[in-house]
């Protein structure tokens, strides 16, 4: 059988087999070319413990077990050490030199440089031994011919103390750190060596945690495993590992005791924020026979706490304060395949080790389980973490994106704590956005929800404020500025860094009043430079916008090129207010920099709800042609309705823009599904919103049967006051003259105040009217004029006479005369 023992920097991974005469043999396995290497034979049945190769696989380290305690006894072997470390030469086979021969166990890392440093002139070897102390051991070699190297000094290797006093180590092979925990009064301090290629080593982090180490005995992560351990001694060592991430995440995970049965406590210091969430389950079954210990696994984004046969819990690294992101597993859907022990090590990211069978497996979140569970999932915390989980591990896959909105669309009245539109549109645009400057997901939202009260049952969570770890480097880039940039932002964070739009409806709601009141073409109006610069903004953003369709797809869904102001003020106002909020956290990154990323995230923010509506009108198989209003909508076009006035309420309840045409297809689509009263009603409460196009459209394409007389003229009394002027003159109907005469009256004596006509008027037609009312009307109206009122100045047919003729035309009408 196989058994890996290390893995190291490269990837590459050194394991051990019995040959046929109990030979013991040393391999290398490498993950990217799929090739072995034979490394070194033993002549005996060994039981190694640590192994570990130079970069330039020259030399060799290994730590194994000579006797046990009892056959030492039965050989009177006192005199014999237990444990042996060897350094060999391995190219060529050569010298075998003995570091260390003690009772303690030993074990072996090399040190590897930075990618494609040379460092033929040594090796530098990590020894840490059992009695609580890591020491550096320095390897001189002297090349010979064919790349082959020997150890260069034949007496004591210069060595020096990295590390006293330890009772836990985790070597992190990728960035060549060293994470340790000294025992220190009633608590524990974990500590971090960082090995330079350069330099020696440098201590560069200490941070205090609330850990209990009485009584615990040295444990060793990433050192290679013992398989001879016995599991008592195990049991009574910490189980914590350390995972770090790209961002600049650092995270301290271990598990508690408890003395519950049936009760798992287990704690994540999340130290980037300063803050550590313990987590106490209650399994819905025990067995007394099973190992109740956590294992703690490195998944990218993720860290995972996992008991085989009971949970999977996913905390991300960057957000764990809300649970929409922490994903709580149980049954058949906790199962990670071929991993049923509980001894797991996490060497590398989404890597795990299982100790005891001396295996090593690539683990990953599952696309379409992660699907079907989101899929089956009835409680809203379930719901919520797996639509996150999926956003960020699907990286915009176009079908699963598809099916994530497909499932959206059927589950718009299921979530009741959030909702999934604003959800999935402020997560997609952080994942889209994020990875292109850093610290700017301290900055952009990551959902909706400003805070959680959900529960998950059968899990309790206790979240506690911690010390900040202390750093001390310099000039050191990576992952220590970004750790370095997130204990800032904690330090400095208030009020909170990401961006929020309470300033932003404030503002829109008061210059929504100014731009209501002047909607006449755009370069007709008189508006301030703040205002101009607003609306350039917006038509950068809808240029981006239409680009970004015109580029990756047919436009399917009929969203009418049109001017809305108040969306167009919105976009422009969001752009300003985001600059605004960028610039004063990211000086360093430049004006026109945050400019590009600020369009970018509206303009991506529009192709979202966008991308909803094309992949819902694909669903419900509508036609791609303008909306017409001579039939009634299907039912898959009333279904498109409702989804679109949940993005409207999606959208409303953010404060977001919305793509240009969208209230005109929502209005058409209304006109066509609902019955006369609902589409008034939702006109009158803004569930639909009036627009030039769509009400043009309506007032010309229908005929005046008796139906849609009473649908236009219910349309044009709602209209605003300047978009009714506009539109009224392509109703060419009794009805609306009849309310055009009405408006124009109301308007000429609110103009004349308290002033009195000083003179009659002459008739005004060619037959006198008999009727006193009308006539002191229309000369009240004259007088009014030859003072220089017209509210209609661009409807030249508007005026006295107008008035006056429809006014006879409607009486006539009411009395079933007929006018000529």
């Amino acid at each position: 059988a196989l058994y890996v023992v290390n893995v190291e920097r490269n990837g590459k991974i050194i394991y051990t087999w019995k040959g046929n005469q109990r030979n013991t043999h040393i391999g290398l396995y490498d993950l990217q070319t799929k090739q072995n290497e034979h490394l070194y034979m033993f002549e005996r049945d060994l039981c190694i413990i640590s192994c570990s190769v130079n970069n330039e696989r020259t030399l060799l380290a290994v730590s194994f077990r000579q006797y046990t305690e009892e056959e030492r006894v039965s050989r009177l072997l006192q005199s014999v050490s237990k444990y042996l470390t060897l350094l060999i030469e391995i190219h060529p086979i050569n010298n075998v030199r003995v570091l260390k021969a003690v009772d303690s166990c030993v074990r072996v890392q090399f040190l590897y440089p930075v990618e494609g440093r040379n460092t033929s002139t040594g090796s530098r070897l990590l020894l840490v031994s059992e009695d609580k102390y890591v020491e550096q051991f320095d390897i001189p070699v002297v090349a010979e011919e064919e790349h082959k190297v020997v150890i260069q000094n034949s007496g004591q290797l210069p060595r020096a103390r990295v590390a006293d006093d330890l009772i836990w180590a985790q070597w992190d092979m990728m960035e060549q750190r060293l994470f340790y925990i000294v025992p220190k009064e009633s608590r524990s301090t974990l500590k971090c060596v960082q090995f330079y290629p350069d330099e020696n080593f440098n201590s560069i982090l200490e941070s205090h945690l609330d850990i209990s180490v009485n009584g615990t005995q040295l444990k060793l992560v990433n050192f290679g495993y013992d398989y001879c351990e016995d599991q008592d001694v195990a049991s009574k060592s910490l189980n914590l590992q350390v995972f770090t991430s790209k961002a600049g995440g650092l995270c301290v995970c271990c598990s508690l005791a408890s003395d519950i049965p049936g009760e798992i406590r287990y704690s994540i210091y999340f130290l980037h924020k300063g803050y550590n969430k313990t987590f106490t389950v209650s399994l819905e079954r025990t067995e007394s026979h099973q190992l109740k210990e956590v294992a703690f696994m490195n998944l990218d984004y993720y860290v995972a706490a996992y008991l085989p046969g009971h949970f999977l819990h996913l905390l991300n690294i960057q957000h764990p304060d809300l649970l929409c992101y922490s994903l709580f597993l149980t049954g058949e859907d906790a199962r990670i395949d071929m991993l049923q022990n509980c001894s797991i090590r996490s060497p590398l990211t989404s890597t795990v080790l299982d100790c005891p069978v001396g295996s090593v497996y690539a683990v990953s979140i599952s696309d379409s389980a992660l699907l079907q569970f989101l899929q089956k999932s009835k409680r809203d915390s379930e719901r919520l973490a797996a639509l996150h989980c999926a956003l960020l591990h699907f990286q915009r896959t176009e079908d699963l994106e598809m099916q994530i909105i497909w499932w959206i669309s059927e589950n718009l009245s299921t979530c009741h704590s959030f909702d999934p539109i604003q959800e999935f549109i402020i997560a997609s645009l952080y994942c889209r956005m994020c990875p292109e400057t850093h610290n700017l997901d301290k900055l952009l939202p990551y959902t909706s929800l400003l805070d959680w009260i959900g529960i998950i049952p059968g899990v309790t969570c206790a979240t506690d404020i911690i010390s900040l770890p202390v750093l001390e480097f310099q000039n050191s880039k990576g992952f220590w500025e970004k750790l370095n940039s997130n204990l800032e932002s904690v330090k400095y964070a208030e009020p909170p860094l990401h961006y929020h739009n309470n300033v932003l409806r404030r503002e829109w709601r008061n210059l929504s009043e100014e731009v209501n009141m002047h909607v006449p073409k755009q370069e007709e109006r008189t508006t301030t430079a703040y205002l101009r610069n607003i609306f350039e903004n917006a038509k950068n953003v809808v240029f981006l916008n239409d680009f970004a369709l015109f580029i990756s797809e047919e436009r399917l869904v009929p969203l009418f090129q049109e001017e809305d102001y108040q969306q167009q003020l919105l976009m422009g106002l969001m752009v300003a207010q985001l600059k605004d909020h960028l610039m004063r956290h990211l000086q360093y990154v430049g004006k026109k920099k945050i400019d590009q990323i600020v369009l970018d995230y509206v303009a991506n923010l529009l192709n979202l709800v966008h991308r909803i509506m094309k992949e819902v009108w694909r669903r419900y198989q509508l036609h791609s042609c303008t909306f017409c209003f001579d039939e009634r909508g299907s039912a898959g076009e009333f279904a498109v309705f409702h989804i679109m006035s949940r993005i409207l309420e999606a959208a409303n309840g953010m404060c977001m823009p919305l793509p240009p045409g969208f209230h005109t297809l929502h209005l058409g689509l209304g006109v066509r599904c609902l019955p006369l009263h609902t589409l008034l009603h939702y006109i009158d409460n803004g569930v639909l919103h009036l627009t030039e196009t769509c009400v043009r459209k309506l007032l010309k394409d229908l005929d005046d049967t008796e139906e849609n007389e009473k649908l236009k003229f219910s349309i044009v009394m709602r209209l605003p006051e300047a978009l009714g002027q506009k539109v009224r003159q392509f109703w060419n109907h009794p009805i609306n003259a009849n309310f055009t005469a009405r408006k124009y009256v109301k308007l000429l004596l609110d103009k004349l105040g308290n002033r009195q006509c000083n003179r009659p008027i002459p008739e005004r037609l060619s037959v006198p009217v008999e009727f006193l009312p009308l006539n002191y009307l229309t000369n009240t109206l004259a007088e009014i004029e030859n003072q220089g009122v017209h509210p209609y100045e661009k409807q030249d047919h508007v005026n006295v006479r107008f008035v006056e003729e429809t006014a006879l035309k409607h009486t006539m009408m009411l009395l079933g005369l007929k006018y000529s």
